[in-house]
């Protein structure tokens, strides 16, 4: 399947992980750690299609009004993944990156995440993103306030702002623009992600709840893009 056309950036909001667990009867944290095995799913599924980027949407801004005992297994589960899997990333030359406000998160989380960024800094294979504490609006807030810190300063001035601007002052300025956008579970809203990034990703939206995400399905929504025509608004 891999092509000359194949996306460089896939980015995924992961989405019916409590649908799935309530489906079966189980407490949602058992869903959302089938959706860990989904993530690893997608790892693979990337290698096998040469995808440079993998960017997922692990928490959002809005998750922390989520119930407090949700949240708290949500970061139990994010420190064992990161403690986990990281001597993984680093034997298959995964980069691994993260975007929000992560100051937000807990300590503990903090630090794994630190862990795992710093070990994996120099590999060259694929870029794993994860979007956590993150929202499109809060990046921009995050944006506006840095610019206008800038001007106050007397480095720029309000007239020079522009796209450049913006796009330096991202979470990740050296992130390409996602190509294709997936959002698993059907539901169709881009609930706060990437707002700025994806002006012109293409979009797919499958039934499919995130726990049952995996090669297939992703290859799916791949082929899906390939039936596209990228126009960046040209004819």
């Amino acid at each position: 399947m891999v092509s000359k056309d194949s996306p460089k950036h896939i980015a995924i909001i992961m989405d019916g992980n409590g649908r799935w667990a309530k489906e079966r009867g189980l407490p949602r944290r058992k869903g959302h750690e089938a959706g860990a095995d989904s993530v690893h799913a997608a790892i693979e599924t990337c290698f096998k299609l040469e995808v440079s980027y993998l960017t997922l949407y692990a928490f959002s801004w809005e998750n922390w009004s989520r119930p407090k005992a949700e949240i708290e297994s949500l970061m139990i589960l994010l420190e064992k993944y990161l403690t986990k899997k990281t001597p993984e990333l680093v034997e298959k030359n995964v980069r691994l990156k993260a975007i929000g406000r992560l100051s937000h998160l807990p300590k503990r989380c903090q630090e794994a995440l630190k862990n795992g960024i710093e070990k994996t800094k120099h590999n060259t294979g694929l870029t794993l993103v994860l979007a956590l504490s993150y929202g499109g609006r809060e990046e921009m807030v995050d944006v506006a306030r840095t610019l206008a810190e800038k001007a106050v300063k007397g480095e720029i001035k309000p007239e020079e702002i522009n796209s450049d601007l913006i796009q330096a002052s991202l979470y990740d300025p050296e992130l390409p623009d996602p190509d294709l956008l997936i959002r698993t579970s059907g539901e169709m809203r881009l609930s706060n992600f990437l707002l700025w990034q994806i002006s012109y990703s293409e979009m797919v939206i499958t039934k499919t709840l995130w726990p049952d995400f995996r090669e297939d399905q992703f290859k799916e929504a791949v082929e899906e893009y390939f039936r596209r025509h990228r126009r960046f608004g040209k004819v």
